[in-house]
């Protein structure tokens, strides 16, 4: 009877306290979010992204050998390694708060031995001595009738959520960081081969002024004009082996393999991917709501709830149950005999009147964390629409850009074949000639860049939006 009122007295507090938690609590759907992300951009050239995080956003790029290095990354790559390592710490987590909701166990066996003075009393006695064996177990129970075990597991398992949106940022980060370098390997050879084409053309024409002036029909200093164009072009091209080699080991640090390896596997010199990607439709909303960052920052704030629970809980009393159950006897033979049966159950209700207001400090604490969570979440949200709208902007811009310089690099194509045209019937001068060969190795030089920007802007757009877009 006694046991039932107890139990009985004891679910009537937690309802109370149940109630009491869940009026003081603020709600973090209450909370008002800065969440102002726009309905859809407008722009009359854009994208629509409708698969998920985890979509390979790179195979838009139709290579292959990319591909495969992404594949690559994600095995071996050690910041995904510690990425993974740092989920499943996480998950252990879990698994140990809830551990809170079993009872622990205990056993014991010992040999005591002790002796009595006979003297401490005013007739003094013989000493007495006594020996025994004692086998036991014990029990102890932190019952969660208040939820202090539930709450502290709702926070290891936002913990976890945020482990895991650490994670999915690390992948994003990986790929495009691989994408990123792919890209500045293949303009860098694209560079590379550009010069040595402009070498083999700046060399006939040399060979020609060389000939003309054997024939007395030119000065010296045409020979010394296609000269310098041609040592020019010639110097160049060691800072793009400068610049293969600098993209390969960036590779080969983001795979997690050596240089050498890597050289074996990129050294061949293959196109730029291609860059047109656009659609005509918009950007909805919600999809800036899937970045990493964004996700990390809304699982903070539900962290920050649950820790925010814990410090409340912390005001309610402590249900606690210790029991034991053994034997103790003189002679071990008589261990398991019924008078030398032991027991003891101890149930037993805490609760805490006064701590110097620790607790309220506890509280106060973890409101204005949460307060700092709802401000994070706000800013990275705005910062996820800032960093989309340049990411499309600079694309959109760059393809713009590369319109252009196509017309020049045409422009002075023909240029350079009318002056050289002009030149062998000496309607021109020989500077006419040098002026289209720079006009266009420059222009071609600058294409390849715009083209290689383009790709450029179309990886951090990826990165942007947490994944990559479908064409409608």
């Amino acid at each position: 009877m006694k046991i039932r009122c107890l139990i009985l007295f004891l679910s009537l507090v937690a309802a109370a306290g149940a109630r009491a938690e869940e009026a003081a609590a603020p709600s973090v759907a209450g909370k008002i979010l800065n969440d102002s992300l726009p309905e859809r951009w407008a722009y009359s050239e854009h994208f629509n992204q409708t698969s998920p995080a985890d979509d390979a956003w790179w195979r838009s790029f139709n290579d292959a050998l990319l591909d495969s290095l992404v594949a690559m990354g994600e095995r071996n790559n050690y910041n995904v390694a510690m990425a993974a390592k740092r989920m499943e710490i996480a998950r252990i987590g879990i698994l140990e708060s809830r551990s809170g909701y079993y009872p622990t166990f205990s056993a014991n066996a010992s040999w005591n031995k002790d002796r009595m003075s006979g003297a401490i009393s005013k007739k003094v006695m013989n000493g007495t001595d006594e020996s025994y064996f004692s086998l036991g177990l014990n029990m102890s129970w932190q019952i969660d009738v208040f939820g202090r075990v539930a709450a502290g597991t709702k926070a290891k398992k936002a913990a976890y959520r945020v482990s895991r949106a650490d994670r999915d940022g690390v992948m994003v980060t990986l790929a495009g960081n691989i994408a990123t370098a792919y890209v500045q390997l293949r303009v860098a050879q694209a560079r590379k081969s550009l010069a040595e084409a402009h070498l083999a053309s700046q060399k006939k024409v040399l060979d020609m002024t060389q000939v003309r002036f054997d024939c007395g029909l030119v000065s010296q200093l045409d020979v010394q004009q296609a000269t310098t164009v041609y040592a020019s072009t010639e110097a160049s091209i060691p800072q793009f082996d400068t610049q293969i080699h600098a993209a390969i080991n960036s590779l080969a640090v983001l795979l997690a393999i050596q240089p050498a390896e890597a050289n074996a596997l990129l050294a061949k010199p293959r196109p730029l991917p291609p860059y047109m990607q656009i659609v005509s439709t918009g950007i909805p909303m919600d999809l800036l709501r899937r970045r990493p960052d964004v996700v990390e920052a809304e699982c903070n704030l539900a962290l920050y709830a649950a820790e925010l629970g814990i410090a409340k809980k912390d005001f309610l009393p402590v249900l606690s149950l210790d029991a034991s159950v053994g034997t103790s006897a003189h002679a071990i033979g008589d261990l398991f005999s019924h008078d030398s049966f032991t027991y003891s159950i101890a149930p037993t209700l805490s609760w805490t009147i006064f701590d110097g207001m620790t607790r309220k400090y506890n509280v106060a604490t973890a409101k204005e964390n949460m307060e700092i969570g709802i401000q994070n979440y706000n800013l990275t949200v705005l910062q996820a629409v800032t960093e989309a709208d340049n990411a499309m902007y600079a694309y959109l811009r760059t393809l713009d850009e590369i319109e252009k310089t196509e017309a020049a690099v045409n422009a002075s194509r023909e240029s350079l074949d009318l002056s050289i045209d002009l030149y062998k019937r000496g309607l021109a001068a020989f500077t006419n000639v040098i002026d289209a060969q720079i006009d266009y190795l420059t222009y071609a030089g600058s294409l390849i860049e715009s083209q290689g920007q383009a790709l450029d802007n179309l990886v951090t757009l990826y990165e942007a939006l947490g994944g990559g877009w479908l064409e409608n």
